[in-house]
C-alpha cells in the first residue's frame, strides 16, 4: 500500500501516512451581513467563501500539510471567486472542475439573537453533479489521505455513491486513509434518512469526528462518548466534540481528553472544520494524540475568532509552547492563544 498505515509490531497507535491530503466537497459563494445582524435590517453584504472540506484544505494549508480541494464550480464569477480564495490560502485547486452547464453554490447568513440562520441555493449546482468517477483520478490516486464530511452525501444521488464508494473497500485494503466528518445538516436531508446513512458511513472510515451534541440528535439523546464508540466501532481513531468544554478521541489505545481553550466567540461557523483540519495535521506530524487534540482546539479558536470560517493561525512558535505544556497549566488557561 502506498497510503494508509498500519500499526508497528512495537505497539504503536496507528496513524495516517505522510503525504498530501485530498479534501472532496462543495465551497459555496457566501453572502454575509457587514457588520453582523439580521439580514432584513442589513446594510450591507460581504462576499467570502464557504464549505466544509475547502475550510479544512485552507487550514491545513496553513499548518503546512500539503492538500489539495476536489470539487466542481460554475463558470461564472462566483466560481471564479471561490477558486481564487481558496488558491490564495495556498491549497492546490488545479483538479477543481469547472461546470459551463451547472452554476456555483450561495449561501446567504442570516445572524441573530439566538444564532445565525443560513439560507442555501445550491441545488443543481455545479458540485451537486459530482460522482464516484473523481476517485479513478488525480489527485485521490496518490493520496496519503481523503477527507469528506456528511454534507456531499445529502447534495444529491451522485454524490452520495461518490462518497459510499470511497468508503466501500476495507480500511486495510486502501491506498489512502479516509477521515470523515459526520458534520449533519438537517436541511439537506429528507426527514427520517440521515441518522441510518451517516452512521453506515461513519463506521467505515479511519477517522471519523463528530459533535456530542449531533450524535444525541441523529442516534439518541442519552449518548455518551461510550455510547458514541458502540455505535462506531471500526474507525481507527474517532474524535467526539463536546461543545466548547472538550474533545475526547477514542483509539486502541486509550481515551484521551482534552479540554477546550476558551475564548470570545465572534462566529461559531467553521469551527468544527478549523478543529478536524488541526486534529489531522497533529497526526500528520506525528504527535501524540492529545497533542492532536490541542492542535484542534488551537485551531479552532482561529475560527472563532473571525466573523468569517477563515482565521489566522497564533504564530508557530506560541503554537508550539502550548503543545508542549504540562497538562494542568493547558487545563487553567483562561485565555486562547494571542
Amino acid at each position: 500500500m502506498t497510503g494508509a498505515a498500519t500499526e508497528t509490531l512495537t505497539g504503536q497507535p496507528w496513524r495516517p501516512a505522510a503525504g498530501r491530503v485530498v479534501c472532496v466537497g462543495e465551497t459555496m459563494a457566501a453572502l454575509v451581513p457587514d457588520p453582523p445582524e439580521p439580514l432584513e435590517r442589513a446594510g450591507r453584504l460581504s462576499l467570502s467563501v464557504a464549505g466544509a472540506e475547502s475550510n479544512v484544505a485552507m487550514y491545513l494549508a496553513d499548518h503546512g500539510v500539503p492538500v489539495a480541494w476536489l470539487s466542481a464550480l460554475g463558470d461564472d464569477p462566483l466560481g471564479r471567486r471561490v477558486r481564487a480564495t481558496v488558491s490564495a490560502a495556498g491549497v492546490d485547486v488545479s483538479h477543481v472542475r469547472t461546470d459551463p452547464r451547472h452554476p456555483t453554490g450561495l449561501l446567504v447568513k442570516s445572524p441573530g439573537s439566538t444564532g445565525t440562520r443560513v439560507h442555501y441555493y445550491r441545488t443543481g449546482s455545479a458540485a451537486s453533479a459530482l460522482g464516484p468517477e473523481l476517485l479513478a483520478e488525480e489527485p485521490v490516486r496518490s493520496a496519503a489521505l481523503l477527507h469528506f464530511t456528511g454534507i456531499t452525501p445529502a447534495l444529491s444521488p451522485s454524490c452520495r455513491e461518490l462518497v459510499t464508494k470511497a468508503l466501500a473497500t476495507p480500511a486495510d485494503a486502501r491506498s489512502h486513509a479516509v477521515s470523515f466528518d459526520v458534520n449533519h445538516r438537517p436541511a439537506l436531508w429528507p426527514d427520517g434518512t440521515a441518522a441510518t446513512v451517516l452512521r453506515r458511513l461513519a463506521d467505515r472510515a479511519d477517522i471519523v469526528f463528530v459533535g456530542l451534541d449531533e450524535a444525541q440528535g441523529l442516534w439518541g439523546e442519552d449518548l455518551t462518548v461510550t455510547g458514541v464508540r458502540h455505535l462506531l466501532p471500526h474507525p481507527r481513531v474517532l474524535v467526539v466534540k463536546d461543545g466548547a468544554r472538550a474533545a475526547t478521541a477514542v483509539t486502541d489505545h486509550g481515551v484521551h481528553t482534552v479540554p477546550a481553550l476558551r475564548t470570545a466567540v465572534v462566529e461559531p461557523v467553521g469551527a468544527g472544520d478549523a478543529f478536524a483540519a488541526g486534529f489531522l495535521a497533529g497526526l500528520l506530524r506525528s504527535l501524540t494524540t492529545a497533542q492532536a487534540l490541542r492542535l484542534g482546539h488551537i485551531t479552532a479558536v482561529s475560527a472563532l475568532r473571525v466573523p468569517g470560517d477563515h482565521g489566522p493561525l497564533p504564530p508557530p512558535a506560541r503554537i508550539e509552547r502550548l503543545l508542549a505544556l504540562p497538562d494542568p497549566e493547558w487545563e487553567a488557561l483562561g485565555q486562547a492563544p494571542d
